[in-house]
Parts: C-alpha cells; structure tokens; sequence
C-alpha cells in the first residue's frame, strides 16, 4: 500500500501541481491571528495583486509618560498619521525628530559586571578591569566573604598569580613563569 500526498493552495483549496509556482505567505499581524506568525501556501497568481492591495501605512507605539505597563501599538493609514503634523510636515517633523535606539542586545544585559562588589574577584575569562582590581584591593574582605559564601575559591593577595591579576604590591615582583 502507498500513500499520496496531495498540495493545496491555502486561499483557494485548489490543488497545487508540481508545475505550479508556489509561494509562502508568512502572517505576522491579523486582528484574528492568536498565538502568532503563521505561514499559508499559495500560487503566485494567488497572491500578484497583494502589492496592488497593500496599504501606505504607519505603525507607531504609544508609552505612557509614567512607564506603566506596555506601549500600545497602532497602525493606521499613513495619510492619518501625516494629518496629526499641523504645525511643520510629517516627511520634515521624521527627518528631523529624535532617532530611537535599539535596546541593547539581551546577552549583554545577563553578562555579570566585575567592576561591581557583587562579581569582583569571581573567576572568569576576561581581563580584570582597573575598577575591579581597584574593587578588589580595597575591600578584600568583603570580597573574599561573598566568595566563600558562594562557594568560590577566595582572592589571596600572596598568590602571585591573583597579585599579578589584581595588581597586589607584591605582583611588582616577576610573574611565575610554567616549568
């Protein structure tokens, strides 16, 4: 016994030959859409007078000047848009107006700083700073106490190698060098 598998076109139900242009239509926003993007198939005669239907159109964000909850996001008709600039035209008042930057890249945000008591003297890869050497220098127990309650190994000043890391006194002596 075999089984096959008949194609068809999401807009029409049609069936879908293997000669037939066939095209993805990727569904980003709909007032119906529930649990986001979805994608349709469809021909490319299907779907040739999407550019002719398409709209001139602005999506804005509104934020509360109080910081509560989400911005609203809005899309309407670019003339609707434009016709809000009374005093000066959109086309200037956007080429003109404030740029809105990206937020910072979220891995960024979870990388721990070292410079701060918090994570100064933790073990890891990267340079130490002259913050977190300076951290570490003058508030040593501290440090040495959030490591040890943590579980981490403690900074300890006559190691030449956390000396020379930290820039201890005494890391103005040569650095070990491997046997």
């Amino acid at each position: 016994m075999g089984k096959k598998t008949i194609h068809v076109s999401d807009f029409s139900g049609t069936v879908l030959r293997p000669d037939d242009e066939v095209v993805r239509v990727v569904v980003l926003e709909h007032p119906d859409l529930v649990a986001g993007p979805v994608q349709l198939d469809a021909t490319t005669a299907e779907v040739e007078s999407i550019d002719d239907a398409a709209l001139d159109v602005a999506v804005v964000e509104i934020h509360d000047r109080h910081g509560g909850g989400e911005p609203r996001r809005v899309v309407l008709t670019a003339s609707e848009f434009d016709a809000m600039a009374t005093d000066v035209p959109m086309a200037q008042l956007l080429k003109t107006a404030e740029r809105v930057r990206p937020p910072k890249a979220r891995k960024a945000a979870d990388k721990p700083d070292y410079g701060t008591i918090e994570y100064a003297g933790r073990p890891h890869r990267g340079r130490v700073t002259e913050e977190e050497a300076r951290l570490v220098r003058e508030q040593l127990d501290e440090v040495n106490k959030r490591l040890a309650d943590a579980g981490i190994r403690q900074v300890d000043p006559a190691d030449p190698e956390h000396a020379l890391r930290y820039d201890f006194p005494a890391a103005t002596t040569t650095a070990p060098t491997a046997s």
